[in-house]
């Protein structure tokens, strides 16, 4: 007994977001950390924007799995100074910021993190990462200077 294969169809409609989520990585980070750093400010971006999740997945045996957003996230990657740019714009507009400095690397816990942010002047972060989530154009004028992550 051989395995149905499924036959081509035609290509799904592409969806146009009317936002984004990106993510902004400093380009000296090691590659783990550009992981854990993409992970908690997925995180933030998803605590404070919870429509933007889905629905649960459910496969063909009926496991149920937790939901993901319901739009790509995009990764970035700048310098320092590309960072601390797209900090400020973002600030300066108004939107909501999620940040990885990097004396978060040194901590284990929520409570040391937000106490290590606290302890810094927002001009005196080391900004290692951040997500931002809004209309696009907004995002895209933040980003200046990021490049896709590779």
């Amino acid at each position: 007994m051989t395995a149905a294969v499924p036959t081509a169809g035609p290509e799904p409609a592409r969806v146009r977001f009317d936002t984004k989520i990106a993510i902004l990585l400093r380009d000296d980070l090691a590659t783990w950390q550009r992981l854990n750093v993409t992970a908690f400010l997925t995180s933030g971006v998803a605590g404070a924007e919870p429509e933007l999740l889905g629905a649960d997945y459910l496969d063909a045996d009926g496991t149920r799995y937790l939901p993901m957003f319901r739009q790509p996230v995009l990764v970035f990657t700048g310098g320092r100074d590309v960072l601390v740019g797209a900090h400020g714009r973002a600030v300066d507009r108004g939107m909501r910021v999620a940040i990885f400095t990097g004396q978060l690397f040194g901590t284990g816990n929520d409570r040391d993190n937000r106490a290590a942010v606290r302890a810094v002047g927002r001009d005196q972060l080391d900004l290692v990462g951040l997500a931002v989530h809004g209309p696009r154009n907004a995002v895209d004028k933040v980003l200046k200077g990021a490049v896709l992550h590779p």
